[in-house]
C-alpha cells in the first residue's frame, strides 16, 4: 500500500506546516542504526523493495484528504497541496542483503522537505523489521552450515504482512523455502511442509496416516513421526516407505524431546534399513543458539525448519534505528542530543577488507575501498526494476563469508569498527561549533538588558 496516511501523525503536521511556509528547499534524510543488539555483530540489510514501492505509488486519496478535512487541523490550502503530492525525490541505498554496522547509513532520501518528510514512518517500518528478522535468519544459516532451513513462521509472526515479510527476509538470509504458501507463489520461493499431529490422530496411528498420506499426495513423503512414539513413528516410516516403494528421498521430522539423541538413533534406523539417503527434519522451538547446540552434538540433522523465534527475532526483536534529517536547502545540518547525535551531509560508506569508513557522498574512494550506497530511485522513479532475490542471497552469503570471525560469533559477538573519513570528521565540527555559536548567541540576547 501507498496511502498517504500510512504515517505517524506529526509526519503531517510538520509536511503540513512546511507546505503553509512555502518551505520546499530540497532535504535528504539518513536511516541509519544507532546501536546494534547486544548479541549482533552485524546487520543484513532487507526491506528495500518495499521501501521503493511505496514511495513510487506514494499519494493521499479523495477519501484520506476528506478525513483530514475532517480533523480539523488543516486548511484547504493544505489539503490541496496534499493532494497533488507524489514521492518526486531521489534515493540512494545499500543493496539488499548487504551486511551493515552501526551508523552506517542504510538509506539516504533526498527531496521536497515535506515529501520526505513524509516517508519517514514507513521507510522505518520496513527497514528496521525486515533487516531484524534477516539478522536473526543469516545467523540460523551461519549455524546450521551445510543444513538447509525452512521458514515455519506464518502462524506466529505479529501479522499477515509480517508473516510475508518473515518469508521474504529468510530467503534473502539464506533460506531454502517456507511453508507460507503465499509468499511462495508472490516471491518465487520453495513451499515446503509436512503433516500436523492432527492429521496422524485423525488416522489413529503412525502407518495408516503415513500410507494415506503418500498415496493421495505422491511425492509428499515428509512424515512427522513423534505424534506417539518417535523411534516408533520412524519404524512406520520405514515400512511405507518400502511397502509402497516411495520415491527417494524419505524424510522424518522430528518435533519434540532430545533431538540430537534422536535423530542419531533415527539415522542409524535409517541406514540399517537400506535407507542412506533418507532425511531427518527438526523442528519445534529452534533458533540459531538451538542449532549450533545440535550441530555442536554431531546431531545428523540435514534440515531445521525454525518458526517463531525466527519469525519475531525473539531474542533482539527491535532495532534502534533512526531517520534524521542531514541537510537542508543546502545546509548541513546535525543533531546535538545527549546519546542521539547526528553526522552531517549526504553520506557514502566505503568498504575495505577489514573495516569501513563513513565519509561523505562526494568525496572520493579512499584506495583499497568500494562504495555501498547506490542510486536506486531518481525523481520519484525506479532506476531498475526489483532485483531478484537469488541475487540479494548471493551477495548475502558473499558478504558473511568475508566478514570477521568476531562479528559471526553467535555468543558475545564484536562488530567490526566504523571509521569517519577527515572530510566528515572536520563537517560535523565546523557544523557542530555553528550550532554553539548560534545557542551562544541566543543565550546572550535573552539575559542583555
Amino acid at each position: 500500500m501507498a496511502s498517504g496516511l500510512l504515517t505517524d501523525l506529526y509526519e503531517i503536521n510538520m509536511a503540513a506546516s512546511y507546505l503553509r511556509r512555502g518551505m520546499t528547499g530540497r532535504a535528504t534524510f539518513s536511516l541509519f542504526v544507532r546501536r546494534l543488539p547486544a548479541n549482533r555483530g552485524f546487520l543484513v540489510t532487507a526491506g528495500l523493495d518495499d521501501c521503493l514501492e511505496f514511495l513510487e505509488g506514494f499519494h493521499f486519496t479523495a477519501t484520506e484528504l476528506d478525513y483530514l478535512e475532517r480533523t480539523g487541523r488543516y486548511g484547504p490550502d493544505v489539503l490541496r497541496s496534499l493532494e497533488r503530492m507524489r514521492f518526486t525525490g531521489d534515493v540512494w541505498a545499500v543493496p539488499e542483503g548487504s551486511a551493515v554496522f552501526a551508523g552506517e547509513p542504510i538509506i539516504e532520501v533526498s527531496g521536497p522537505i515535506a515529501e520526505a518528510q513524509l516517508a519517514e514512518t514507513v521507510l522505518l517500518n520496513h527497514i528496521t523489521f525486515q533487516t531484524t528478522v534477516a539478522t536473526k535468519a543469516a545467523r540460523c544459516v551461519l549455524a546450521a552450515g551445510r543444513a538447509r532451513l525452512i521458514d515455519f513462521a506464518f502462524r506466529r509472526t505479529q501479522g499477515i504482512g509480517a508473516a510475508m515479510s518473515v518469508a521474504r527476509a529468510c530467503a534473502i538470509a539464506g533460506f531454502a523455502a517456507t511453508s507460507n504458501v503465499e509468499a511462495a507463489r508472490r516471491y518465487g520461493l520453495t513451499a515446503a511442509g509436512t503433516m500436523a499431529h492432527s492429521y496422524i490422530q485423525a488416522f489413529g496411528d503412525d502407518e495408516a496416516a503415513f500410507a494415506a498420506f503418500a498415496a493421495d499426495l505422491p511425492g509428499a513423503n515428509t512424515f512427522l513421526v513423534d505424534t506417539y512414539d518417535t523411534l516408533t513413528g520412524v519404524r512406520a516410516a520405514i515400512a511405507v516407505s518400502r511397502r509402497m516403494r516411495l520415491p527417494r528421498p524419505l524424510v522424518v521430522r522430528l518435533d519434540s524431546g532430545d533431538l540430537a539423541d534422536l535423530s542419531r538413533q533415527a539415522r542409524r534406523m535409517l541406514d540399517e534399513a537400506g535407507l542412506p539417503d533418507a532425511e531427518i527434519l527438526a523442528s519445534g522451538g529452534l533458533d540459531e543458539y538451538a542449532i549450533d547446540d545440535l550441530v555442536r552434538q554431531g546431531a545428523p540433522i540435514d534440515i531445521y525448519a525454525v518458526g517463531t523465534k525466527v519469525g519475531v527475532s525473539a531474542d533482539a526483536p527491535s532495532l534502534n534505528s533512526a531517520y534524521k534529517l542531514v541537510d537542508y536547502d543546502g545546509r548541513p545540518v546535525m543533531k546535538l542530543s545527549a546519546g542521539k547525535v547526528t553526522l552531517p551531509g549526504a553520506k557514502q560508506i566505503f568498504r575495505g577488507e577489514t573495516s569501513d569508513i563513513v565519509g561523505l557522498r562526494d568525496e572520493p574512494v579512499p584506495p583499497g575501498h568500494r562504495p555501498l550506497l547506490a542510486p536506486v530511485m531518481a525523481a520519484g522513479r525506479r532506476l531498475a526494476p526489483s532485483e531478484a532475490i537469488a541475487t540479494a542471497r548471493d551477495r548475502c552469503a558473499a558478504e558473511l563469508a568475508r566478514l570477521p570471525a568476531p562479528a559471526l560469533a553467535l555468543r558475545d559477538p564484536r562488530a567490526p569498527q566504523v571509521r569517519h573519513s577527515e572530510r566528515l570528521t572536520l563537517l560535523s565540527q565546523r557544523v557542530r561549533d555553528e550550532i554553539h555559536a548560534r545557542t551562544t548567541a541566543i543565550r546572550s540576547d535573552r539575559t542583555s538588558p
